[in-house]
């Protein structure tokens, strides 16, 4: 394979404004750990910024270890400073510089958070102490309904993240991973400032340059007692993936020809992924203190991610009878193990797809605090709703155009999982005369999710040992209303291109599909148009049709309402050491309703629709304990209990069933699932020699009881026959032990120039143990998204007006999906990202900054059970910006 040669970034001007995260080296930082209950009175702003200024990335990870060093928990954080001086794009890309932390990406975008080896859905994401809707993905119909997409949260709007690695009692339940807490910057912290920032970023593959502009403006009154805060952003951004995947391996497809026990390959995809990504966000907050005793909080945030898709594929077809009976030549088998890497299959359905659409995400959180400190009494209240929507606009839903013709596949996979696997036929898929039309399909979703909190909470601090006691309520509503449509439109079935007419195709209008890879496999072919299928066939007729028994199947409504309440004890005092800690229970009350509608048919074969709904209650205690052993100045030594709870994701609840378009397979949900829970230890060591200097180290166990898991069942549906229906079910156990290293120092003692180095690395290493099944597959101390080992090493060196960081960013191999009774499992290969900046000190209130990402174009792969079984070639090349920044 030729690796890809380095291409600059071509820069333009822009006119902007920055928010302050990407200060630089201006930046005075990041507010100190805020307490689990109300916390008292905020400094004055010009105290605050002498207490906690932050001009370096090395300060900022000195304020980083005192946060960790002085919290009641374990907890680590990644800083304002961080945030902007790394090439980050969204708060996801932010928390891989954490210990634990891992992150998904989707085309070279941060999208995901796993913490300590367990995956996106394991993790509770707060804003500002608060709950937060969820967006959705909604490019492809898929749904989870917990996993938060920190694409909406710009890096530029943040001020500091803390992952919450051991909770408390009054700390929302939710997470078997971590706590993650994004807070947003605050007026009365920050005085009187003004930042802005221009940046253009550029991407090697799909070679566009794309602006940026993002802005703040804090303000405070003469007394300190009242602040505005206000800060905006948009962001663009052109993206282009060349995938080349393999949705799995069937087991005994063509046993046959092949006899029982072996792999052959399923749908086989050429891809073009590209992307016109529109990102809008603004924030507002206000904040008033009339005394030390008294203060209001508001915040108001606003997002929206408009991804304008669209995507290329040739679909090749060895699996599926739909249209045509796939046949194996006898004989033509190349067979490694128990997977036939190559071999000619007849009567194999090519399709040419073009699919676009128009993905939008809204979100809106508004967030109110009231706290009162009267005395040794702490009291606060607290209101939050926010609002997530993830749909298409009018007209923009998903759009799947296609063409198609038979003919024979013979592949070849045999060259490794990092190599092109061979794929060639007799027929010419470059000559439009060759292919039918196929069906269209009309797709439209719209996911809305709301959630609501109120909360009280109040304590009383004591002179003795028993140094604090807190208790709390909490009311907890959380809504998901997913609606689903699909036209699929059967008119051109068959109908000859040369019939249909050029306005229905085009040649493909990218050139050098994985051009760094040689082989034999389609790297360009004809193409549908975007709007002629749409133009011709979605007439008002059509979208004026009523539900379908489909549709309704699909769509559902799951309402969660979780009443809750603490009591949290505070403890110091002085043994052979100093020792602090807190130990405390939380009730937690889930009343659930799912609902959805059930279908089926009368005696004439017409359809019936049925709505259902089905309640569901349960009740937790989750007991927590954190200790904390001051051993010397420099040491500290924690140890920490609880029993957590994590609810199943909303989809996964819902009484729904989606069945594939292209293939015999469903997925459907199942309201009686039960949440996860478990039990946790942690224990943690951290050496703090000198300000610049942290080595910390901690052991980690979880139980996981109630683990939930894939069942298959192969139902029948009207139109389509069997199809193998996948869903959820509570079944299996799964322990994770792990242990977690952490390090940084600033070189200051070297002799100059020498003495501006400095170095932050942590390792995380992660053993499961776990029995569950993916339909009657058994599956062995696997769990999905759960990577053994993972590393982050940074290298930085400030002198001067310059600054320059280095990042490695690894992850090992990861299971990505569990498979079923007649598909293999897959797994992620291992992946690192080289990020990186340079940053110049133009004068004391402007910097340029010069970032890159993915700088050694790094390629992800998936292969199936074993690495003879290849899936996916994922290539989205490196991305470089040029910013100027500036403050007043």
């Amino acid at each position: 394979m030729i690796r890809r040669s380095f291409r600059s970034a071509r820069c333009a001007g822009a006119v902007a404004i920055l928010a302050f995260a990407a200060q630089g080296a201006w930046l005075p930082q990041a507010q100190a750990a805020e307490p689990a209950t109300a916390p008292p009175a905020e400094p004055a702003a010009d105290t605050a910024v002498d207490e906690i200024v932050v001009t370096s990335y090395g300060r900022s990870l000195q304020a980083a270890a005192a946060l960790k060093r002085s919290a009641d928990y374990g907890l680590d954080a990644v800083n304002a400073e961080d945030i902007g001086k790394f090439p980050t794009r969204n708060a996801a890309e932010a928390l891989q510089l954490v210990t634990g932390v891992t992150i998904d990406r989707q085309r070279g975008a941060g999208l995901y958070v796993s913490v300590r080896g367990l995956g996106p859905q394991f993790q509770y994401v707060e804003l500002n102490g608060r709950s937060i809707a969820v967006n959705e993905l909604i490019e492809n119909g898929g749904a989870k309904g917990r996993q938060f997409r920190f694409e909406v949260l710009p890096s530029e709007l943040i001020s500091q993240i803390e992952v919450i690695k051991t909770p408390t009692a009054d700390m929302d339940e939710g997470a078997l991973g971590g706590n993650i807490n994004i807070k947003t910057f605050k007026p009365l912290t920050l005085g009187d400032k003004r930042a802005f920032s221009i940046r253009e970023t550029y991407n090697d593959v799909r070679k566009k340059a794309d602006p940026s502009a993002s802005g703040l403006v804090s303000w405070t009154n003469a007394d300190q007692t009242v602040g505005l805060l206000a800060s905006g952003l948009y962001d663009e951004r052109h993206v282009r993936n060349d995938r080349l995947y393999q949705v799995g391996w069937n087991l005994d497809k063509f046993k046959s020809v092949l006899g029982d026990g072996f792999y052959t390959p399923s749908r086989t995809r050429p891809t073009i992924e590209t992307e016109h990504r529109k990102l809008y966000s603004g924030a507002v907050t206000g904040q008033w203190r009339p005394n030390d005793d008294f203060q209001t909080d508001v915040d108001l945030l606003v997002t929206r991610l408009d991804v304008d898709y669209d995507e290329f594929g040739l679909d090749i077809y060895p699996d599926d009878s739909t249209f045509q009976k796939p046949a194996f030549v006898a004989g033509s088998q190349k067979t490694v193990g128990d997977t036939v890497v190559g071999g000619t299959i007849n009567n194999v359905r090519w399709m040419a797809s073009r699919e676009t659409s128009l993905n939008r995400h809204d979100l809106t959180a508004f967030g109110l605090k009231q706290a009162w400190t009267p005395g040794d009494w702490t009291f606060n209240a607290e209101y939050a709703v926010s609002r997530a929507r993830s749909y298409h606009p009018d007209g923009e839903a998903t759009k799947r155009n296609r063409l198609a013709f038979f003919g024979p596949l013979t592949y070849d996979f045999s060259r490794g999982y990092k190599a092109i696997p061979q794929l060639t036929t007799t027929v010419d898929y470059t000559n439009p005369a060759n292919f039918v039309g196929q069906a269209f399909d009309y797709t439209w979703k719209d996911s809305r999710d709301n959630d609501e909190t109120f909360r009280l909470d109040g304590a009383r601090t004591f002179d003795g040992w028993l140094s604090k006691i807190a208790f709390g309520a909490e009311r907890h509503e959380m809504k998901r209303d997913y609606r689903r449509r699909d036209w699929v439109l059967t008119n051109d079935l068959n109908v000859p291109v040369s019939t249909l007419g050029p306005a229905f195709y085009e040649t493909l209008p990218y050139k050098n599909f994985l051009s760094d890879f040689d082989g034999a496999t389609p790297r360009n072919w004809v193409t549908p148009t975007t709007t002629a299928f749409y133009n011709s066939l979605y007439t008002p007729a059509v979208a004026a049709q009523p539900v379908s028994a489909a549709d309704a199947r699909n769509s559902f409504v799951v309402d969660q309402k979780i009443t809750s309440g603490y009591v949290r004890a505070d403890f110091r005092f002085d043994a052979v050491v100093p020792i602090s800690g807190n130990v405390g229970v939380r009730y937690a009350r889930t009343e659930q309703v799912a609902s959805g509608t059930l279908t089926s048919t009368d005696l004439n074969n017409n359809p019936v629709l049925t709505p259902v709904s089905y309640p569901q209650d349960y009740g937790d205690w989750l007991p927590s304990f954190n200790l904390k052993a001051e051993l010397r100045s420099d040491l500290i030594a924690r140890f920490a209990a609880s029993r957590v709870i994590n609810r199943p994701n909303i989809t996964d609840s819902a009484p729904r069933i989606s069945v594939s378009r292209d293939s015999p397979n469903a997925s459907g949900g199942n309201p009686a699932l039960k949440p996860f829970l478990a039990d946790q230890l942690d224990a943690s060591l951290e050496w703090y020699p000198a300000p610049t200097t942290a080595l910390t180290g901690a052991v980690f166990w979880k139980k996981m009881d109630d683990y939930i898991t894939q069942q298959n069942t192969t139902i029948q549906v009207p139109g389509r026959g069997d199809i193998l229906l996948s869903t959820s079910v509570n079944g299996g156990d799964a322990k994770l032990t792990g242990a977690e290293l952490a390090y940084n120092q600033s070189l200051a003692f070297l002799p100059g120039p020498f003495d501006g180095l400095g170095v932050q690395a942590s390792l995380t290493v992660v053993d499961s143990k776990a029995s569950y099944f993916a339909g009657n597959r058994a599956i062995k101390d696997d769990l999905i998204g759960l990577s053994k080992t993972s590393y982050n090493l940074v290298g930085y060196y400030e002198k001067g007006p310059l600054a320059a960081r280095l990042g490695w960013f690894w992850r090992s191999r990861y299971l990505s999906g569990t498979g079923s009774t007649t598909t293999s499992q897959s797994y992620v290969d291992a992946y690192g990202s080289l990020d990186g900046s340079v940053s110049y000190n133009l004068t004391q209130n402007y910097a340029l900054t010069l970032e890159g990402s993915n700088l050694t174009d790094e390629i992800r792969y998936i292969y199936g059970k074993s690495k003879d079984q290849p899936m996916e070639i994922y290539h989205w090349g490196r991305t470089v910006s040029l910013t100027l920044r500036g403050k007043f």
